[in-house]
């Protein structure tokens, strides 16, 4: 499908539309507040960074089954799948298996990964039905959020137990053996609100069988995986001020993945995981509140040992594969932010966290690997008059590797009106190395324990990251139209790269036994400047019609001693996306989501992929049925051509689904 008749035929839904039906005081009405930049709640137009907000509308319109998906309605992400359950996820390139560069947070909780620095998305015991909102700052924010705020910060909301009240029952079938259900009940009693939620998924991501043209051959791969999990949240109202509230999840899954090509990988999975967290909170007036929170997490890989062939160029022998990883993170919060005065608020707290990892394959040891990160923030905002907003602060961190880090930011807002909103902002974001990068020792060993092929090597020690980032931004809105406009235009120069450099050594097994090896080491090196423009449009001419369109250019310069040759080829040109929403009547609801992006190049483990378009269409209709909500939906993605994502082999078709939905 071509990207111009894509977009076509979504304007052309528009035609019926009628501006004048929605006022200026609806569209005003809608403006939303952000809660993630500076830990204050704020009016977007005075956030000191650009803001994307994905909420429960948006959620349902794109048809999307899996949380990664839904950033594609942001401006410069690139997503994709990768194996094993797993999704890459890069803004602005820099893209590759484990989004190592931003923070992504679940209600406050951090889920990034102390191993790669990948997000678990395919444990996340989250489902999509019980998500509020997704805000993601488009921009470093280190200055608030410490190490891994390095480009952006996720940050998903979930409902409150007050908007979940009764029953809920979603069930999804389609192609590629995509299934699942979704089970949630929501009471309470007095000042106790509380919901639990059972989901279990099934997906087949792409066609099992790859035909290779280099090679000539068929090869079929593994990827199919089952997902389930349980989640439980209880808020208890203390008194008027205070609110206790608790959460805890557990997930589980069996997974398939690799390829006969690859018999040293492992072809079966039972991860497993939990986390239990506890959040008080104190408002004692709408510029007054503080709280503290503590969470615990464990994930485990559930790969299991095993003994497979290996073979290199002279030499051959069977090998001992250790996948079995196992991760850990205890985090304690406190924030607090006040009002000092008419113009002047503050936000201010600090973090203790402590993570550790354990893998023999991964790192040579049985032992533990772990650290304790501790960290102080503070961020003002002064009302220097009418139209003048000027914000500042930063963070103070001690990394377990990395010892201290300042990352400061200033932003200052002008607003030419009431309507529109110019800023301007420089930060510095640090990234810490994780412990993978820092004392990874990996590779296969025989069966007496020598090591014969060695993939990953300790590093000799490595500095932080460093962005130092400056943008120019602006916010228009035009209610007589229904339209907003978000832009921002943005420079990062990054040094201290830290990628992987390849080096070769001759390894001798025995007499005459030898081969060239390949291992890799995780360096410092390089410097890059990252410069392009952020883009989204929101428009709502109608009550009944949403178009949400996000658009990015972006271009990557690397000097000559990069670790990492591939990293200007790792951002797209261009990336576009559009959902566009119509409610036409008598229940029915038809949406369209339509994300391009040019050729690009996935990092580490990844390929090149080629330009491409994905057009996925949902059709739905609500419905009474003996006092309960329902909906049903039926939904097609990709609706055009097959493409590759991430891999070659990983080709993506047409597949159509279907849904039902009620609450009660």
């Amino acid at each position: 499908m071509r990207f111009g008749g894509a977009l076509g035929g979504i304007f052309a839904l528009v035609l019926p539309v009628q501006a004048a039906s929605l006022t200026e005081a609806d569209f005003l009405a809608d403006l939303p507040v952000v809660l993630t930049v500076s830990k204050m709640a704020q009016p977007l137009q005075d956030s000191p960074s650009s803001v994307t907000i994905i909420d429960q509308d948006m959620i349902r319109a794109s048809g999307y089954q899996d949380i990664p998906d839904l950033l594609r309605l942001v401006p410069g992400f690139s997503v994709a799948y990768t194996r094993e359950n797993t999704f890459a996820v890069g803004y602005h390139g820099f893209a590759d298996a484990y989004s190592r560069r931003f923070q992504v947070l679940v209600d406050g909780r951090s889920i990034y990964s102390p191993h790669y620095g990948a997000v678990g998305w395919g444990t996340l015991p989250l489902a999509i039905d019980d998500i509020q909102r997704i805000e993601v700052v488009r921009g470093p924010n280190a200055a608030v959020y410490g190490a891994n705020a390095f480009f952006a910060i996720i940050n998903i909301v979930s409902k409150d137990p007050t908007q979940t009240l009764g029953r809920l029952a979603n069930v999804q079938a389609g192609e590629q053996n995509m299934a699942g259900a979704v089970l949630r009940y929501g009471g309470g009693e007095g000042d106790l609100r509380y919901r639990l939620t059972l989901s279990g998924q099934h997906r087949d991501r792409f066609e099992k069988t790859f035909y290779d043209p280099t090679r000539g051959t068929a090869e079929d791969y593994y990827e199919r995986t089952y997902t389930r999990f349980l989640n439980g949240r209880w808020d208890y109202q203390l008194s008027n001020a205070d609110e206790l509230s608790a959460q805890v999840g557990l997930t589980g899954g069996d997974w398939n993945a690799g390829s006969v090509r690859h018999p040293e990988e492992p072809r079966a999975y039972e991860p497993w995981g939990g986390f239990a967290q506890l959040r008080f909170n104190r408002a004692m007036s709408a510029d007054e509140e503080w709280s503290v929170q503590f969470s615990h997490s464990y994930v485990d890989n559930g790969q299991g040992s095993f003994v497979a062939p290996f073979a290199s160029r002279n030499y051959s022998t069977d090998v001992s594969v250790l996948p079995h990883l196992r991760q850990w993170r205890s985090q304690l919060d406190f924030s607090s932010s006040q009002r000092l005065s008419t113009g002047v608020r503050l936000a201010w707290g600090g973090e203790l966290r402590h993570e550790a990892v354990a893998g023999l394959g991964f790192y040579g040891t049985r032992d533990r690997q772990d650290g304790v990160l501790a960290s102080l923030f503070a961020h003002a905002e002064w009302q220097a008059d009418a139209d003048w907003l000027v914000q500042g602060g930063a963070q103070v961190a001690h990394h377990y590797f990395t010892g201290f880090e300042i990352s400061p930011r200033l932003a200052v807002s002008y607003r030419l009106n009431p309507r529109h909103t110019l800023r301007w902002a420089v930060s510095r974001a640090t990234r810490s190395p994780t412990f993978y990068e820092q004392d990874g020792n990996h590779g296969f060993r025989n069966p007496g324990g020598v090591m014969v092929d060695q993939y990953v090597v300790p590093s000799d020690g490595l500095d932080p990251e460093i962005n130092n980032s400056v943008e120019m931004g602006y916010l228009g809105q035009w209610p007589e139209w229904g339209a907003q406009i978000d832009v921002r235009l943005y420079r990062d120069h990054i040094t201290d790269y830290l990628g992987q450099a390849s080096y070769r050594f001759l390894r001798t097994f025995g007499v005459g036994e030898s081969y060239n090896d390949k291992y890799f080491q995780y360096v410092n090196g390089g410097t890059l400047d990252v410069t392009g423009l952020d883009a989204q449009l929101v428009w709502k001419p109608h009550r009944d019609f949403s178009l949400h369109l996000a658009q990015s250019f972006a271009h990557v310069d690397a000097s000559h001693d990069t670790a990492d040759d591939d990293m200007p080829e790792s951002a797209p040109d261009r990336i576009t996306s559009l959902l566009a929403n119509w409610r036409i009547g008598a229940g029915f609801s038809l949406s369209a989501t339509v994300y391009h992006t040019d050729r690009m190049m996935w990092l580490t483990e990844g390929d090149h992929t080629e330009r491409h378009t994905r057009a996925d269409f949902r059709l739905a209709r609500q419905f009474k049925l003996d006092g309960m909500e329902a909906e049903w939906a039926l939904g097609v993605q990709n609706a055009g051509d097959d493409y590759q994502e991430f891999r070659r082999e990983n080709v993506f078709s047409r597949r159509a689904y279907a849904s039902l939905r009620f609450v009660w």
